[in-house]
């Protein structure tokens, strides 16, 4: 479940309903309080102004006291909105979840896309791969956002957008290894099993950083994911080498500097 540590740039056009619409943030968070837009019961928006304005203030709210605590009340008062009017465009909770995730997704394969174009080989696509994909922090925003979604019940549309979520990441990190097999650059792999096995232990790994766990204190999750891939993915016979996306120190999305393998 890919997560990042920044906020969302927010696009021109939300997505109408659906997994696929448009583009946005994935975490719904930014970190600054977002300011409260005065009611004026006389000039409520409609349509897409309506859509939109709910939108942003659900990622304030979100940021500032997680899904679990979310209302529709707190987002209508961060909008400028009656409940009746939050509720008359979303229905529920549940919806606005999926509705928050499914923009937030959007954003972050925008963005992860834009990185990809311009890597240089598989091994650096792989590597922005894993980067996207691990929550950034403890805590991350993101990744809390696809827990609470996840554990809900949904209805077959709302199993159907998160069908599609989950299996776009599949379907990026299979581009990434058909591409690297095509160069001679990874190994001939099982590519289905080898993306379950993949995804799974990136899915292991973010639930050990939203816990906080200590052996990651010293350790970098996204080193430790990429020397795991990179093993698997190596050709028959090739020894440890230097890989186009191994530059030793490397500054992440925070600006930190981290150790790669």
């Amino acid at each position: 479940m890919p997560t990042s540590q920044t906020g969302p740039t927010l696009p021109d056009r939300l997505p109408s309903n659906g997994a696929n619409g448009a583009v946005g943030d994935g975490t719904g968070a930014a970190s600054r309080p977002v300011a409260r837009v005065p009611m004026d019961r006389k000039r409520q928006p409609s349509g897409d102004e309506a859509r939109e304005r709910a939108m942003k203030a659900a990622i304030g709210v979100i940021a500032e006291k997680g899904t679990a605590a979310l209302r529709m009340s707190d987002i209508a008062e961060r909008a400028g909105m009656s409940t009746g009017h939050i509720l008359y465009h979303f229905g529920k909770k549940d919806r606005l979840l999926l509705e928050v995730l499914a923009w937030s997704q959007a954003d972050l394969w925008t963005r992860y896309q834009r990185a990809a174009e311009q890597a240089a080989s598989p091994a650096e696509k792989l590597d922005l791969f894993v980067r996207f994909y691990l929550p950034s922090h403890q805590g991350d925003e993101r990744y809390a956002l696809w827990t609470q979604v996840l554990a809900q019940r949904h209805d077959e549309a709302g199993r159907q957008i998160l069908t599609e979520l989950l299996d776009g990441w599949d379907e990026r990190l299979e581009a990434i290894v058909r591409e690297g097999r095509e160069l001679g650059h990874f190994a001939d792999v099982d590519l289905p099993e080898f993306t379950i096995r993949a995804v799974a232990m990136l899915s292991g790994l973010s639930e050990d950083v939203m816990f906080g766990r200590s052996r990651w204190q010293h350790t970098s999750p996204h080193a430790f994911a990429l020397s795991a891939l990179r093993r698997e993915l190596r050709l028959a016979g090739q020894g440890r080498r230097r890989e186009p996306g191994d530059r030793g120190r490397h500054r992440n999305r925070s600006g930190a500097l981290e150790d790669h393998p």
